[in-house]
């Protein structure tokens, strides 16, 4: 088991290159609606990605197993 600090430097990176990849897909959606004056038919997809960021900024999470969160929350959306 790593200690928490060891845990940081370990996966930091990694993980920021993941909100890096999920930050530009949505700015790619938000010029995509730019260019085409209109929205997906049907924005689940961007809703379900933006309720999973929620999930992951909430600090008081009571059991702090957000991986089971997201997988809870996904499998609900597909």
């Amino acid at each position: 088991m790593l200690s928490p600090q060891k845990t940081l430097d370990t996966y930091y990176l990694e993980a920021r290159r993941d909100l890096l990849e999920v930050a530009a897909m949505l700015d790619r959606y938000d010029q995509s609606v730019k260019r085409d004056g209109e929205k997906a038919q049907d924005e689940s997809k961007r809703f379900s990605l933006l309720k999973a960021m929620e999930i992951l900024s909430n600090p008081d999470h009571p059991s702090a197993n957000r991986a089971e969160q997201l997988l809870n929350h996904f499998s609900e959306i597909s």
